[in-house]
């Protein structure tokens, strides 16, 4: 029976936190219990937790998690600045000539949106707000908009720079630094967050185009679900042109500061992120969206949001000890040494209680709860890292995505107006979770799709 603490200990944390109390101290304090408990019942290695102030100062000095405040911060002033409502009505424009030309600019808008924030709930709630109701007025079905939006959306998941992407790559570096030491290594390589940033391209864009030919044939096979636009409208092509660019080459600009640093060489994730910063501090001054009151509401939300992600560290830094003094690294381990089906049967069945805990958890939880028991265990059985990450970033996205507790399905109810049914929104998203679904099997059967363009560049 004291072998299986640890399972008891993780069930109890979900129970915790499904009890709605606040994630960082549902894992402190559900680990200082069963610690204290397994102190007085002589069961729990104390030693483990001599490692704990050396691992919190760890958290704080992180170079790498840096790039979370300047990340969250260069969203925040996005989100301020309305450059997916400008954006937003360019492509409109451009693609107005095209049935479907709407739920295609949407799907673009979302992606630049979510490559310029990387916050999936800001995406949401920004797209929802902006595009629903004018693609309800031209038209376009409840179910078709809701979707195609909520999908979009939850690109930021997956899409550089994304939060998800930077806080897996610092859990990943570890778990792969503990595995090669589980194998033998002595001097184990690390996988950073720009190896994730390269290895999430080509996924990235397959599913944005993915959604676009989907949307497409919609148009085509049911006209009715989206009309096509009044054509009547005597704007010009060439202010179209210019209003386009005006809107597109900002954000642009900013995004391949960003990535193009990266993938350059030029720059770390927390460098780039600085620049980011930076430049989406100047996007927000000169689009004259920036003063001493929404600066104060950028600063007061981004502190908010780091702060909630650095307790979260810390509180999964001390789970993961208790976890570890209670041999749960072994136990899992053994598990899934035995089961069948291999490294494959491992990685099934921890992709699909990653998929079910997505309706509970958010990405943060997960990525600090049960990405480091499980990832060591995976990287030793010889999986490439950022293969493993990239798939559980899309493994999360799908789960966002599913009916009845997606979190990106929660966001767009809150911002629907009261003639969307929530029956219309679960039915908009199924096409989408299929084409997500696809795309892990996809990417399952064809893993260089992921670590061919991070090879290529480390070569």
């Amino acid at each position: 029976m004291v072998e299986f603490i640890p399972f008891f200990m993780f069930g109890a944390v979900c129970l915790v936190l499904l009890l709605g109390y606040p994630v960082a101290y549902s894992l402190a304090g559900t680990a200082l219990l069963f610690a204290g408990g397994g102190i007085v019942t002589d069961t729990f290695d104390l030693t483990f937790l001599h490692a704990l102030p050396s691992r919190m100062y760890g958290i704080l000095t992180n170079q790498t998690l840096i790039a979370v405040p300047l990340f969250v911060l260069m969203g925040t002033l996005l989100e301020k600045s309305k450059v997916a409502e400008n954006l937003l009505n360019s492509m409109a424009l451009l693609f107005g000539r095209l049935r479907g030309g709407l739920g295609i600019s949407v799907t673009l808008v979302g992606m630049l949106l979510a490559a310029s924030t990387g916050i999936v709930g800001a995406t949401v709630v920004t797209m929802g707000l902006l595009s629903l109701p004018t693609m309800l007025k031209r038209g376009y079905s409840p179910s078709l908009a809701t979707g195609s939006i909520c999908a979009t959306g939850t690109l930021g998941q997956i899409i550089p720079p994304s939060i998800a992407l930077v806080l897996l790559g610092d859990v990943l570096s570890s778990a792969y630094q503990q595995a090669q030491l589980n194998m033998g290594l002595f001097s184990p390589k690390t996988v950073s967050v720009g190896d994730l940033f390269v290895g999430a391209l080509i996924p990235g864009l397959l599913l944005v185009l993915c959604y676009v030919i989907y949307i497409s044939l919609v148009a085509w096979l049911r006209p009715a679900s989206a009309p096509a636009p009044d054509t009547t409208n005597p704007e010009t092509q060439a202010g179209k042109s210019v209003s386009f660019l005006g809107s597109l080459v900002p954000p642009l600009l900013l995004i391949l500061a960003v990535l193009g640093s990266i993938l350059a060489g030029i720059a770390t994730p927390t460098e780039a992120a600085g620049v980011g910063a930076m430049g989406a501090l100047l996007l927000a001054l000169s689009q004259r969206q920036l003063n001493r009151e929404k600066l104060r509401e950028v600063v007061i939300s981004s502190t908010q949001i780091t702060c909630m992600v650095f307790l979260i560290l810390i509180g999964a830094a001390l789970f993961s000890l208790v976890f570890r003094g209670f041999g749960g690294d072994e136990l899992v381990h053994g598990v899934f040494k035995d089961m069948p089906g291999g490294v494959w049967g491992a990685t099934l069945i921890v992709m699909l209680v990653i998929f079910l805990l997505g309706f509970i958890l958010d990405f943060i939880e997960i990525t600090f709860v049960v990405v480091p028991i499980v990832a060591p265990v995976l990287l030793t059985l010889g999986l490439d890292p950022v293969w493993l990450g990239i798939m559980i970033a899309i493994n999360l996205q799908t789960s966002f995505l599913t009916p009845p507790f997606g979190f990106s399905l929660f966001y767009l109810r809150g911002v629907a107006p009261a003639s969307v049914k929530t029956t219309d929104i679960y039915k908009g998203v199924a096409p989408f979770i299929l084409i997500q679904l696809a795309m892990l099997v996809a990417l399952a059967l064809w893993p260089a799709l992921i670590t061919w363009l991070p090879g290529m560049m480390s070569g």
